[in-house]
């Protein structure tokens, strides 16, 4: 990585990662080795400790693949960024209260808890100032919108200050959304939340599912982009590979 993941959600080149899901550095290092720009490690979805996701996180770095961790709640913020995370994805943020609040735990200027002997301060290898200083610049913090209850507060949520960006769990968003996400409803949702987000120059990422997908979602604001999982992955490869052999 050139720069930052932070810095680089408002460049305008697009970026690309996955989500992992499995408790091993395996899938991590075969990702960075590809130029995976980064991943997100689902703490929320997977059987991952924190020992598991610290050792994900170092893998990250050998490959300066941007590590990202989907915590379980706002509780887990300090402990992955201790341990090195380039950032967190925040689940069912539903209100400006709820990111300002994600906000404040991330930031040594709001509310996160000091400690400058773990892996994010080089286990005091550098001085307080500079560490503080450093995580405050370096980690990002993106509120999910996956909620049909956040739809109507998307505009605060987006103007909350030190919010790096948001991402739309479409899938989520339509199962909360019921009977309103069909006939269009829910693209019409997506569409909304992207503007409101473009309004307040706040980077959007989601999940896509192919080209003509990451196409129509670009043209709708979003520039960082997931796709698939490690699971996924090894699925699909399983499935192609039994093919090719034996049908």
């Amino acid at each position: 990585m050139s720069a930052g993941f932070r810095a680089r959600l408002r460049a305008p080149e697009p970026m690309l990662g996955t989500f992992l899901k499995i408790p091993s550095t395996q899938p991590a290092e075969i990702l960075g080795s590809l130029g995976f720009d980064f991943v997100v490690i689902d703490e929320e979805h997977a059987p991952l400790n924190p020992e598991t996701t610290d050792a994900i996180l170092l893998a990250c770095r050998a490959y300066r693949m941007a590590g990202l961790v989907r915590v379980r709640q706002p509780g887990d913020i300090l402990r992955v960024l201790d341990s090195g995370a380039d950032g967190v994805l925040v689940p069912h943020v539903t209100s400006a209260a709820v990111a300002r609040e994600i906000v404040a735990l991330a930031r040594y200027g709001g509310a996160r808890g000091l400690s400058p002997s773990t892996r994010a301060g080089a286990f005091g290898g550098v001085s307080v100032a500079e560490h503080m200083a450093a995580q405050d610049a370096q980690c990002a913090v993106i509120a999910m919108i996956e909620d049909a209850e956040a739809l109507d507060k998307i505009d605060e949520i987006v103007a909350t200050e030190g919010l790096d960006a948001i991402f739309i769990g479409r899938a989520d968003l339509g199962a909360s959304m019921g009977a309103a996400a069909e006939n269009g409803g829910l693209d019409r949702a997506v569409a909304d939340l992207l503007q409101a987000a473009k309004s307040a120059a706040l980077p959007a990422l989601a999940l896509a599912n192919d080209r003509t997908d990451a196409t129509a979602l670009r043209d709708l604001g979003v520039t960082t982009f997931l796709t698939g999982s490690d699971q996924g992955f090894l699925r699909t490869a399983a499935i192609a590979a039994r093919i090719r052999l034996f049908e």
